[in-house]
């Protein structure tokens, strides 16, 4: 009887497999290379200005994003649907001008108002949702013929005049408290609280998990028994309240209701979007990553500032940041496929 040999495995042993590590793991992360981007530039203009690295300077950085970046977030949102919302910033304006008018003509008292611009921005996002998921329209179309309804109504409402003479109440996140020798404003709390909840929501939830997996594919998603439709309406509607709430930070950073706000925040919302790391094809990125890209515009602009160098020229270096952000993440898709 002779003995049969048994052929040799092709397969490798599970011990052998190689788990990544921890350095490797840190470099695949997105939000990876906009932190290095951030440390960057942080080092650069430290060297090039005294100023810089002071706690007054810091805070006045975020102070300047801090209503971009409430808006940023309600654009990460949709972009990890793969959609995009060019109306963020006119629906904010429309929103400020609601709330600063009716509370200064005391046709409703402060906090009303404030609610009251919160739904009328609430109202935009899902309106936007609903002829994206229910017509459906693509959303750059949508959004586009939205800015131009919010900017016409923003004007058509203030009769091109700035509200002024508020009330307390819709200036009170604009006041400052001492932190050490730093003045801290009430309403970067607020941003940063915002940024902390939603991080959470998109990483803890299963909602957040379902707003990657309809980024990811829609079809899949809806296969798996995921509402595509509610949930696309609810997302614009989330991001339109945060509109409305940068709405109020605007006011209350301004201390005015102004007709021309909000003009070039949308672009603005993107660009931190993108620096962040989010894809602009859907299913990938963070709002963790967005805050990063919000203090990368906002650390370029304060340090390019304080340099002398002239404003046209900080958008010039922001535009190549974004084409570099965007060739970045393409060029990572096409390894990752």
């Amino acid at each position: 009887m002779t003995a049969t040999s048994t052929p040799p495995s092709t397969s490798t042993p599970y011990a052998e497999l190689k788990a990544p590590t921890p350095v490797r793991r840190l470099l695949t992360q997105p939000t990876t290379g906009p932190l290095v981007a951030l440390l960057l530039a942080c080092a650069f203009f430290s060297v090039s200005s005294d100023q810089f690295l002071t706690g007054g300077n810091f805070s006045l950085i975020v102070q300047q994003v801090m209503v971009v970046g409430t808006l940023a977030i309600g654009q990460t949102l949709i972009i990890l649907t793969a959609g995009i919302d060019l109306s963020c910033g006119a629906v904010m304006a429309f929103g400020s001008i609601v709330i600063a008018k009716m509370a200064a003509e005391g046709s409703l008292p402060p906090l009303a108002a404030i609610a009251l611009g919160l739904v009328v921005c609430g109202g935009f996002g899902m309106l936007n949702g609903a002829l994206v998921q229910k017509i459906p329209l693509p959303p750059f179309i949508v959004t586009l013929g939205m800015l131009n309804v919010a900017f016409a109504l923003t004007h058509i409402y203030s009769e091109e005049q700035t509200v002024t003479n508020l009330p307390g109440p819709l200036t009170a996140l604009g006041q400052t408290f001492p932190l050490g020798k730093t003045d801290i404003t009430y309403g970067s709390l607020v941003t940063i609280a915002l940024f902390l909840l939603l991080a959470y929501a998109l990483s803890s939830t299963g909602w957040g998990r379902h707003v990657y997996a309809l980024g990811n594919s829609p079809e899949a998603a809806r296969l798996n028994g995921i509402r595509t439709s509610r949930l696309t309406i609810g997302v614009y509607t989330v991001a339109g309240i945060l509109y409305g709430i940068a709405a109020l930070l605007l006011v209350s950073r301004t201390g005015v209701g102004d007709p021309q706000a909000g003009q070039t925040d949308n672009l603005d919302s993107i660009t931190a979007v993108v620096l962040g790391g989010t894809s602009l094809f859907g299913g990938r990125g963070s709002v963790l990553g967005t805050f990063i890209g919000v203090l990368i515009v906002g650390v370029f602009r304060n340090g390019l500032q304080l340099m002398g160098v002239a404003s046209i020229y900080q958008t010039l270096i922001t535009g190549v940041l974004v084409i570099l952000a965007v060739t970045v993440d393409q060029i990572s898709r096409k390894k990752a496929r």
